[in-house]
């Protein structure tokens, strides 16, 4: 079965560790492409590779800033992602509190074998 090109969804974009880097540094605010280069020690052809793809899958925005590209986060893309995993945070959750019930429960009944 053939792979998915990694510009065909953001989930394969964000599946590359250095994408995710990227962004997590575009989180923080707009930023030039040198100053990311900088940041997660890249050669910029990498970088700018990297911001390609993501801009193709909608995470990533540029303006022109005279002579600069300006790259920004934008966050509406990885609403998917976000909705995707909340079903399984929901279910952690659920499982998480049963944990704590049955950890709770083993504590009282230790406290009652230590009277």
């Amino acid at each position: 079965m053939a792979r998915a090109a990694t510009t065909s969804d953001v989930f394969n974009a964000v599946a590359e560790p250095r994408r995710r880097q990227i962004l997590d540094l575009l989180a923080l605010g707009e930023r030039p492409v040198n100053d990311i280069v900088e940041e997660i020690d890249l050669d910029q052809p990498l970088v700018s590779k990297h911001l390609r793809v993501l801009r193709e899958v909608g995470a990533v925005r540029v303006r022109e800033a005279g002579r600069q590209r300006l790259y920004r986060l934008d966050a509406a893309a990885l609403k998917p992602m976000a909705d995707w995993l909340a079903r399984y945070e929901r279910m952690w959750s659920e499982r998480f509190e049963a944990l704590e019930e049955i950890l709770d429960e083993l504590k009282e009944s230790e406290d009652g074998d230590d009277d």
